[in-house]
């Protein structure tokens, strides 16, 4: 596995993807290697529920880390000639020609997680060069994951090219009563409004700010519920800074920072409503585990959002703080037993799609069959030879 961040996961939505599936991977009999910036985990763990993790330095910087990463694991990967290696994300597909050229008998991998070219994060060159890696990631691979159907939909317009769909999951998380760790933030069961995100421009966190200021500039906040926004920035000093300046005279918006463990369950568990305004996304974990935890969920009406929820009252208009506001004003006004009826339909939805056992299972096939396809062209260059 090379192109996460590492493992155990820590925060991102590809590095839970990694590991969910990697774990299970395990189980189903493969060995498994993830590669991990010595940054982001421990480095003396070796091994993670039965997962290898091997640690390599990167240069640390917001447009060289996850090249000059994938770089690195490329090479020790070839060096130990692993039957798959399987990239993460468009960025890091831009070296996956190096064991296509290098060792022809690896068979590779690339899972399609995100149009990143279009976060508000990139400039220009970082977006020319992530162009570039959607190519890689479509042409050099043997097999290209897409996590969407609207991803899936994207390569064959764009690239001529087939995938396989094979969504996100979401873990089997049971609500907790406890709420111990939300009291020390000064939040109460029911009475606040839960994001959960990187904060970076393209999550949208100051849509949801500036709606949730006009609503109380209004009055129309019902029962004082609290904004709480879970997460920290990643190489987004400035838009971090300019968030906690719009929230400076609202003292009903917390920033928690970076949450886990106990914590993340207690935030999602006893949350009123979970909104996630993204302007693009690939397809978020973050709103499956919200979903799997029995949150209704207010999504931006992008794409791929439209795949997790099809009922219009919990959609509203990407980018249109007018259209955030109208919603998060009538789902706070909204009858327990409509709310309930979502939650019902929200986790059917969690259980028939995204469940992470067959997500595994669909993996491995994918594995066993290319590497079945490399046996038998050996096998076939063998007896000519004979």
């Amino acid at each position: 596995m090379i192109g996460q961040k590492g493992m155990p996961a820590k925060f991102g939505g590809v590095e839970r993807h990694v590991h969910e599936l990697s774990v299970r991977l395990v189980k189903v009999g493969n060995k498994v290697t993830a590669y991990s910036r010595k940054w982001y985990t421990d480095d003396k763990a070796g091994k993670i529920n039965g997962v290898t993790i091997k640690h390599l330095p990167t240069i640390r910087t917001k447009h060289l880390d996850a090249i000059t990463h994938s770089f690195l694991a490329t090479l020790d990967a070839i060096k130990n000639q692993y039957d798959v290696i399987h990239y993460h994300g468009v960025g890091p597909s831009l070296v996956s020609w190096i064991p296509r050229l290098f060792a022809p008998r690896i068979k590779v991998i690339t899972t399609f997680h995100s149009i990143d070219r279009k976060h508000e994060k990139w400039g220009f060159g970082a977006r020319l060069i992530l162009k570039i890696s959607e190519w890689t990631a479509c042409k050099f691979a043997h097999e290209t994951i897409a996590v969407s159907r609207t991803i899936e939909q994207y390569c064959r317009d764009v690239y001529d090219a087939q995938t396989t769909y094979i969504p996100n999951g979401a873990p089997e998380y049971r609500p907790t009563k406890k709420a111990d760790k939300i009291k020390k933030l000064g939040l109460k069961p029911q009475e606040y409004i839960l994001m959960i995100s990187r904060l970076i421009p393209h999550k949208g966190a100051h849509y949801l700010i500036d709606a949730y200021n006009e609503l109380c500039w209004e009055n129309s906040i019902p029962a004082n519920k609290k904004l709480v926004i879970v997460g920290d920035g990643h190489y987004t000093g400035k838009y971090v800074k300019a968030l906690k300046a719009k929230a400076q005279k609202n003292p009903d918006i917390i920033f928690t920072g970076f949450q886990s463990g106990e914590t993340l369950s207690q935030l999602y568990s006893h949350a009123y409503l979970m909104v996630h305004p993204s302007d693009s996304e690939g397809l978020p974990i973050n709103v499956l585990e919200g979903m799997r935890y029995g949150l209704p969920v207010l999504l931006s009406d992008i794409i791929e959002h439209r795949e997790l929820i099809s009922n219009q009252n919990f959609l509203f208009t990407c980018g249109d703080v007018k259209s955030l506001k109208i919603r998060l004003n009538e789902l706070m006004r909204t009858r327990k037993s409509v709310m309930a009826k979502q939650i019902k339909l929200n986790q059917t939805v969690i259980n028939q799609r995204y469940n992470w056992g067959e997500i595994a299972r669909k993996t491995d096939g994918l594995y066993q069959n290319i590497v079945e396809k490399k046996m038998e062209k050996i096998k076939m260059a063998v007896a000519e030879a004979e």
